[in-house]
């Protein structure tokens, strides 16, 4: 009896694109970098590339695979509305399958430790989460966070029912057993309270030290009378006093009673001795951890070990959990000095999802780019980023965006945090359009945009080969080993040319020929006379390996064509067209139009 396994399905679940590994062509006059070098640790090798999103995580998966430390992906939420930049409405089938098409890619890229952030709304969040769980593993699914985007206010809180308010964040680790984060705290949103006594005499022994109320000392830093100081004060008392608490959190303290069968002896017996000193202060050093203050049996807890340095400053910090509820989002509009309404994300979001995964230098995708988000924090936060974007608005938004970003002219969103000054820079790269096309007889030949180098880095790629030209030796135009070579050229070689080829490859050797077609000698016989050379031609050598002249896998219903109803009836008409066409094709096979002929 099979096994079977839990799983979610769909219609054409089973369907599989037959994906293009094209090459990425640099446009030298969209990329930028900065003027000047701000600091040795300017990043300029980052990357943007205009094209569909699938068709380049292909293309980068020969270079990139294991490679990249984090991703942060915001994928079109399907909520069946139009929006302005891209289409946001798929049919739920075919929403899955562009998106596990895009997992299983994006997670080849990460590297063991890696981490992948998915930004989802409620709508197709229990699918999302189960094609997830079967793409990484589930043991694999770190957390699912809520992430309050805005307030029960305006248009949202007129209609009855549950307001939304949050979206989710999907993380997911390429193996939990290697997977270490860093540890994050978040700023509270208030004071802790607990915390309501003050050591008025600090700078002596603590053996001396004497406890007052923090109202009292507040009162008494004001020279005003504590009984009636907050009313006196009123809404600017808290305030006030929370500035207090923090310049002086060395000394605000609270006592807390330790579980006494969960501590340390040494504790334990601290804690009795305390006991027996009534009003006395007790230390207990400790060499690998932060030392111990006792008074009456309790533990002295001191506010200034709460505070943590968090976006350039020190505030009282908790560990960060999964509700990020303190992340505003308003002004969002002012950040990137762009306006991408409904697309845009706060820069505080992206930053958390970095410092949670990520240190600086690695390498950080996003291949929903949108307005450019991603790009901009990781370059503020010094990691080195890749960005994918199809829509006009990457060179309407993200460009102008990233141009501000390295010239230092982006004030908002993580700058001041960061400390940001400008710098670095990045390359733009475009899909190669598709290696093979039909000619006008419709036979699959060369696409004739494609020059010697970007062919031979092509069919390199294609066969999973490293693209590295050798200056000395001609033959050599990629290697997959230290000993294993590709040669391409459109040529049709001759036994005598096999045989010169295969003389200077030497024994110790091997090539891959790609070529229009070799002359003189069969296949088999040529395995038998060069076993240092393996000869393929093209295009034929590929034509069954992709689908070809594909430029969009982003399957928009909207955009699809009404399926044609198959007629019942017997066709009796004669369909001229296709006799012409097929005439075409007899005669391009015959050698009259074919750019690449058989053997002789």
């Amino acid at each position: 009896m099979s096994k079977q396994k839990l799983e979610l399905t769909w219609i054409g679940k089973e369907k599989r694109p037959k994906l293009e590994p094209r090459i990425l062509l640099e446009d030298p006059e969209k990329s930028y970098h900065a003027t000047h070098r701000v600091s040795d640790g300017d990043i300029f090798d980052n990357r943007l590339i205009f094209g569909d999103n699938l068709l380049a995580l292909k293309a980068l998966e020969q270079e990139f695979s294991g490679k990249v430390k984090c991703i942060y992906i915001d994928p079109p939420f399907n909520t069946q509305q139009a929006f302005e930049h891209y289409d946001d409405g798929y049919e739920h089938s075919i929403w899955l399958g562009l998106i596990r098409d895009r997992a299983e890619s994006l997670r080849r890229l990460l590297s063991d430790d890696g981490t992948m952030f998915v930004h989802i709304d409620d709508n197709e969040l229990g699918y999302l989460i189960a094609l997830l769980d079967e793409v990484f593993g589930r043991a694999n699914r770190v957390s699912v966070v809520t992430f309050k985007q805005g307030s029960a206010t305006g248009h949202k809180a007129i209609n009855p029912g549950v307001v939304s308010t949050t979206n989710f964040i999907l993380i997911y680790a390429k193996n939990k057993s290697l997977w270490t984060p860093n540890r994050i705290f978040t700023a509270r949103a208030e004071r802790d309270k607990r915390y309501g006594q003050f050591i008025e005499n600090y700078e002596e022994p603590f053996s001396r030290w004497r406890f007052v109320t923090l109202a009292s000392a507040f009162a008494m830093n004001l020279g005003m009378p504590e009984r009636g100081l907050k009313k006196t004060l009123g809404d600017l008392y808290e305030e006030q006093l929370s500035e207090f608490v923090m310049k002086n959190a060395e000394r605000v303290v609270r006592l807390a009673r330790p579980d006494y069968n969960a501590v340390s002896s040494e504790a334990r017996e601290m804690i009795d001795r305390s006991k027996a000193r009534s009003g006395e202060v007790l230390l207990l050093e400790r060499e690998s951890h932060s030392n111990m203050y006792f008074v009456n049996g309790e533990r002295i807890l001191f506010y200034s070990d709460k505070l943590k340095f968090i976006d350039g400053k020190y505030v009282a910090g908790e560990p960060l959990t999964s509700l990020w509820d303190d992340i505003l989002s308003n002004n969002l509009h002012n950040e990137g000095g762009i306006n991408f309404p409904k697309g845009k994300k706060p820069e505080g979001l992206i930053k958390r999802c970095l410092d949670l995964a990520t240190k600086p230098g690695d390498i950080v995708l996003d291949s929903f780019a949108g307005s450019g988000t991603t790009g901009a924090v990781a370059h503020k936060m010094g990691r080195r980023w890749i960005m994918v974007e199809l829509g006009e608005h990457c060179h309407s938004h993200v460009i102008p965006r990233l141009k501000k970003v390295i010239d230092g002219e982006d004030p908002a969103g993580v700058t001041a945090a960061m400390s940001w000054k400008g710098g670095g820079g990045f390359r733009y790269y475009r899909l190669a359009p598709s290696l093979i096309v039909n000619d006008r007889w419709g036979n699959p030949v060369i696409n004739p945009e494609y020059n010697a180098a970007q062919l031979a880095e092509a069919l390199a790629k294609l066969e999973g080969f490293a693209y590295a030209p050798s200056e000395t030796h001609w033959w050599q135009h990629g290697h997959s080993s230290e000993r294993d070579f590709i040669y391409v050229t459109t040529q049709n070689l001759s036994a005598e040319q096999l045989q010169a080829l295969a003389d200077e490859v030497g024994p110790e050797r091997s090539l891959l020929v790609c070529c229009a077609a070799f002359r003189g000698v069969t296949a088999t016989k040529a395995a038998e006379r060069w076993p240092n050379l393996t000869l393929k031609k093209i295009p034929k050598m590929v034509l069954a390996r992709c689908h070809w002249g594909r430029d969009d896998y982003s399957l928009n219903v909207i955009n699809l064509p009404m399926a044609e109803i198959e007629k019942t009836e017997p066709a009796v008409t004669v369909d001229n067209s296709k006799k012409i066409k097929n005439k075409n094709a007899a005669l391009a096979n015959a050698g009259q139009g074919g750019l690449f002929g058989e053997n002789e």
